[in-house]
C-alpha cells in the first residue's frame, strides 16, 4: 500500500521544575515561550483531531489543511491522504487519492480501521486498514437530515463536526451541528437513530428526554463506561450529559462565556470545541476561546484548567486548541492555531 512521503519531526521536552510533564509531539515552544518553534514552518496545517490504532500510529486530520497524516511512534510524519482540495473525491480507492472537506477529528475502530469526520461534507468515511480503500459509511455528501432508523448510507447530516467510539466500539456518536443532534450510529447494523436534540435551537430543561430537548450547538459527544453521554455545546458554553435514563441536564457551565473554575454549574467557559474521556469519571475540554484544556469532574464536581492560561507548563500559551485525546494515560492536545500537538500526564 502506497502511503506517501515521510517527513520526520523531532519530539522535544518542555519540562519545568515544578510543572507538569508536557511533551511536544509536533513542534516545539513559540518565540513567546522562550523558544523557536515557527507554526508557519510546521509541516501542519490547522490541525483538528488525533487518534490511535493498534501499532500505535497517530493518525492526524486537518481542519483547513485537508490533509490525513500518520506518525510513527519513532516520530516519522508521513502525509498519507488528502491534496488539500476542499471536495469529495476518492471512494473506492486508496486514501492517498482521497479528499476531503473541513475534517474535525477521527477515530479507529478495534480493527484498526480509520473513521474520519468529513464535516462538510456532511459524512463519515471509512479507510480500511487492510487494503486502505476509502469508502462513506454514513451521509450521502448532501446536507439534510434523514434516515433515522434506517442505514446510515442513505441518512443525510448537517456538518458532522466530531465523531467518537464508545468504550466497547459498538457505537459511533456523531455531532450533527446544524440539525441540532447527536446521532448514534450501531457499528454492526449501520443503522443510524438521534439520541438528542429534536431540531430546535435552545437550551434543554434538566431532566427532559434528550430526543425531546432542544441543543444550542451541539459539537462534540462522548460516552463514558456506564452508558452515560457526555455533549459539549460551543455557543451554549456548557457541557450536558444524557443519563442511562435518556434523561439530559448541565453538569458544567452557566451558559454565559468566561473563564471561571470550581463548582461546575459556576463554572465558565470559552466556545469549547472538543471533549475526551479518560475513563475514570474525568471529562477534559478543549476550550478554544480561552485557550485552555479545562476537565470536569463527575466525582467532585468541580471543574478546574490543566494546560494553558498559567496551569500545567505556565510558559504553553494555547492558541485555539481544538482536540483532546485520551491514550494511554497520556492526554494529547492539538493546538490547532499553533500547528503543534502536545502530550501531558495529569496529576
Amino acid at each position: 500500500m502506497r502511503w506517501g512521503t515521510g517527513v520526520c519531526i523531532a519530539m522535544l521536552m518542555a519540562g519545568l521544575a515544578g510543572a507538569a510533564e508536557v511533551e511536544f509531539v509536533v513542534g516545539g515552544l513559540t518565540k513567546s515561550e522562550g523558544g523557536d518553534w515557527n507554526p508557519a514552518e510546521s509541516a501542519l496545517r490547522a490541525p483538528f483531531g488525533v487518534a490511535f490504532d493498534s501499532n500505535q500510529f497517530m493518525w492526524i486530520v486537518e481542519l483547513d489543511g485537508g490533509r490525513v497524516f500518520r506518525r510513527s511512534a519513532s516520530g516519522e510524519l508521513q502525509h498519507v491522504g488528502g491534496d488539500g482540495a476542499r471536495s469529495y473525491r476518492g471512494d473506492g480507492g486508496p486514501l492517498w487519492k482521497a479528499t476531503f472537506d473541513g475534517m474535525h477529528n477521527c477515530a479507529v475502530l478495534a480493527n484498526d480501521d480509520l473513521l474520519i469526520a468529513d464535516s462538510w461534507n456532511h459524512c463519515v468515511r471509512r479507510v480500511s486498514a487492510n487494503t486502505g480503500i476509502t469508502s462513506t459509511i454514513a451521509g450521502t455528501g448532501q446536507r439534510g437530515f434523514s434516515g433515522d432508523g434506517g442505514a446510515a448510507t442513505q441518512a443525510t447530516f448537517d456538518y458532522v463536526m466530531c465523531i467518537t467510539l464508545d468504550p466497547a466500539g459498538e457505537t459511533l456518536h456523531l455531532a450533527d451541528l446544524n440539525n441540532r443532534r447527536i446521532r448514534a450510529l450501531n457499528m454492526k447494523t449501520g443503522i443510524v437513530t438521534t439520541v438528542a436534540g429534536n431540531g430546535q435551537r435552545g437550551v434543554p430543561r434538566d431532566g427532559d428526554l434528550a430526543v425531546d430537548a432542544p441543543l444550542v450547538d451541539p459539537r462534540a459527544a462522548a460516552a463514558d463506561a456506564t452508558g452515560q453521554l457526555y455533549i459539549l455545546e460551543r455557543g451554549g458554553h456548557a457541557l450536558r450529559c444524557v443519563g442511562i435514563d435518556g434523561r439530559i441536564r448541565t453538569v458544567a457551565g452557566t451558559g454565559q462565556q468566561g473563564f471561571i473554575d470550581g463548582p461546575a454549574l459556576n463554572a465558565r467557559f470559552g466556545s469549547p470545541k472538543h471533549l475526551c474521556l479518560d475513563g475514570q469519571g474525568t471529562v477534559f475540554i478543549a476550550d478554544d476561546q480561552n485557550g485552555a484544556i479545562r476537565c470536569y469532574s463527575e466525582k467532585s464536581g468541580q471543574v478546574s484548567t490543566v494546560l494553558g492560561r498559567g496551569h500545567g507548563d505556565p510558559r504553553i500559551q494555547l492558541k485555539n486548541p481544538h482536540g483532546v485525546t485520551w491514550h494511554r494515560q497520556w492526554l494529547y492536545v492539538v493546538d490547532m492555531g499553533n500547528n503543534r500537538i502536545l502530550r501531558m500526564q495529569v496529576p
